[in-house]
């Protein structure tokens, strides 16, 4: 039996570029089993057909509240008692403002105003306007009328700037539904991931740091939220939003990483280690070096391993992925980190030459403890939900006495 099957889900959709993802979300929202019914605002109509929505779903798309066929029969109301949960994706930040006041003045939101099932927005905008005080606190009042968020992703949008307010990828949001549905295949699990750089200070105004954007790390939290886990963030310094319902945790150092990692590994039941952790870090001098001699020597000393403190913990051992970030010879240092630091998967990606850090799409080469496979180029959050679902795989198939 499918994830979905037998849930009614009524799909709105709103004026966006985005609305174009909502055709692959409702072929999706069907593959899982659902049985999806499409509203659609004005402004969505300006971007994607009616007719693509009505083949893909099955059925006539519904487009005005004043339709007098369906008034004559309450439709609005029909439609309302129909779903077990109301979606909205893209979710504009015009609908979202009316939701917030309880405003009725088209089908969508008065489909919503008489609903007593769960709703759920999937944002999409501009990283202004979704960053905009009134967004945010639309935001909060929704939230706290128990409306479900699902994103915003971060990265470079159709207008080219770059921040969050991106839709989430509809096989994120399917995830999402399915997690309220039976749970998730995370559900339960708490989840334990650290992310981004690390700055090790030289003197108290300058550090050293890595390429490292946290993109990965976040994505993975993201979708870790969305199949149903407790999330538990650690990050390094980054320019990114975390994701809406995660425990955040900043740090800075790869020492201050360490304590952070250390002090929740005991009661996380995954850590996945995406951080790009220094593996040196400079003996910092107490106050600014000048700039008086023609050259000068930095003393590094090693940091200490994360990765390996965590497998090597004798209680309350996490099930543990690793990340490599190589420029040659891919497979062998992820399966060498495989044995040297005793973890249950490895996940590695080519850098360089426009690989792996400060880019939206990635590969990876994953290996475990007698197998391995390959992820494809994609978008970091395509390849987070990928990687997450054969994690759960991996994780669920141990005994369970190797997970308490």
């Amino acid at each position: 039996m499918s994830a979905l099957t037998g849930r009614k889900i009524l799909l709105g959709v709103t004026g966006g570029i985005a609305a174009y993802k909502a055709a692959e979300l409702v072929r999706l929202l069907r593959s899982a089993g659902a049985e999806v019914r499409v509203v659609m605002t004005r402004a969505a109509t300006a971007f994607v057909t009616p007719l693509t929505f009505q083949a893909l779903s099955g059925h006539p798309v519904h487009l005005e509240l004043l339709d007098s066929d369906a008034e004559s029969a309450m439709g609005h109301i029909h439609l309302a008692r129909w779903a077990d949960h109301i979606l909205i994706a893209p979710a504009s930040a015009d609908v979202i403002a009316r939701l917030r006041l309880g405003v009725a003045d088209d089908l969508l939101t008065t489909v919503c105003l008489a609903a007593t099932s769960p709703l759920l927005l999937a944002p999409a905008m501009n990283q202004a306007m979704w960053q905009h005080a009134a967004t945010q606190e639309n935001i909060v009042v929704l939230k706290s009328r128990g409306v479900t968020l699902l994103g915003p992703a971060e990265g470079v949008q159709a207008c080219g700037e770059r921040g969050p307010g991106r839709l989430l990828e509809p096989t994120a949001i399917v995830d999402a539904l399915v997690a309220q549905r039976v749970g998730g295949v995370l559900a339960g699990i708490r989840v334990l991931i650290s992310a981004g750089p690390t700055r090790e200070p030289i003197d108290p105004v300058r550090y050293l740091t890595n390429r490292s954007s946290g993109k990965m790390g976040y994505a993975l939290a993201e979708s870790a939220l969305a199949l149903g886990a407790e999330v538990t963030l650690v990050s390094g310094p980054t320019a990114l939003v975390p994701p809406t319902g995660v425990e955040m945790v900043p740090v800075e150092t790869a020492a201050n990483m360490y304590g952070a990692v250390l002090a929740r590994a005991g009661q996380a039941d995954i850590y996945i280690g995406t951080a790009a952790v220094a593996d040196y870090a400079p003996e910092a001098a107490p106050h600014k070096i000048k700039k008086d001699a023609a050259s000068m020597a930095l003393n590094l000393l090693k940091t200490r391993d994360i990765l390996s403190a965590v497998s090597g913990l004798s209680e309350s051992r996490p099930f543990t992925v690793g990340f490599a970030a190589e420029t040659q010879n891919l497979e062998g240092y992820a399966r060498g980190k495989l044995v040297d630091k005793s973890l249950d998967m490895v996940a590695a990606n080519q850098v360089g030459a426009g690989l792996g850090f400060e880019v939206d799409d990635n590969a990876l080469y994953v290996c475990w403890p007698g197998g391995e496979t390959r992820l494809p180029s994609a978008p970091k959050s395509i390849l987070a939900h990928q990687l997450l679902t054969l994690i759960a795989d991996r994780y669920h198939a141990q005994d369970p006495a190797e997970n308490s």
